[in-house]
């Protein structure tokens, strides 16, 4: 039930974001132009949460994607979005959490 109630609230187990890293992952922060333009992940790629669907073909299918936004939320949506599209998708949360992969 712990296990349950852990995974339900977010406190599961997480990925290895390091080793993600290293597969040669591209990080896509999905909120607005307006709040990439105040601080992002240097080396991100910035597409929209509203615009993914139509931007999708600039990505590739070849290396693992991690999303990312001010708090979780738009990213989750886009990891949904992405891995129904066949692509391999992480949920990095806040943007500012993955600071330390910058390019």
């Amino acid at each position: 039930m712990l296990g349950f109630l852990k995974k339900l609230l977010g406190g599961g187990p997480s990925v290895d974001l390091d080793a993600v890293m290293q597969k040669g992952a591209v990080i896509v922060d999905v909120r607005t132009s307006g709040e990439y333009a105040g601080g992002h992940v240097k080396g991100s790629v910035n597409i929209p949460l509203a615009s993914l669907g139509a931007q999708m073909g600039k990505l590739k299918k070849d290396k693992p994607v991690i999303t990312c936004c001010a708090s979780g939320m738009r990213s989750g949506s886009a990891k949904s979005m992405l891995q129904s599209n066949g692509f391999e998708v992480y949920n990095g949360g806040s943007w500012f959490n993955l600071k330390k992969y910058e390019k």
